[in-house]
């Protein structure tokens, strides 16, 4: 509940653009699960820019409609994946076997990235 709150107050606030530094990374896989769903909501809502940081790669696929892959120090951007699953996205992509390529590639990209 207090990531919820910590959220919308967020969202509250008259910025064009939002950072979410890791925001579900303390989170169990059902609360995450919600937070995702919440926050798809509210950004229908707002259509507001959302930087979203997050080592989680399906995470980042299911939320994003543009993953950047950055490299290791000095950090640079290395790689852009667009995704092509259409809004509201639910967990049901995430079994989809484009999902499971994109993920792949995106795998691949960050495994390119680290050495």
């Amino acid at each position: 509940m207090q990531q919820r709150v910590a959220l919308l107050r967020t969202f509250l606030t008259p910025r064009s653009t939002i950072l979410l530094d890791e925001p579900f990374g303390a989170l169990d896989a059902i609360t995450r699960r919600e937070m995702h769903a919440w926050l798809q909501d509210v950004w229908a809502n707002e259509r507001r820019t959302v930087l979203f940081v997050t080592h989680d790669v399906e995470e980042a696929l299911t939320l994003s409609d543009r993953v950047y892959v950055m490299s290791k120090r000095p950090g640079t951007l290395v790689a852009e994946f667009r995704s092509p699953f259409p809004r509201p996205r639910g967990r049901e992509i995430q079994t989809s076997p484009e999902f499971a390529t994109l993920k792949g590639q995106l795998l691949d990209a960050l495994e390119a990235a680290s050495s």
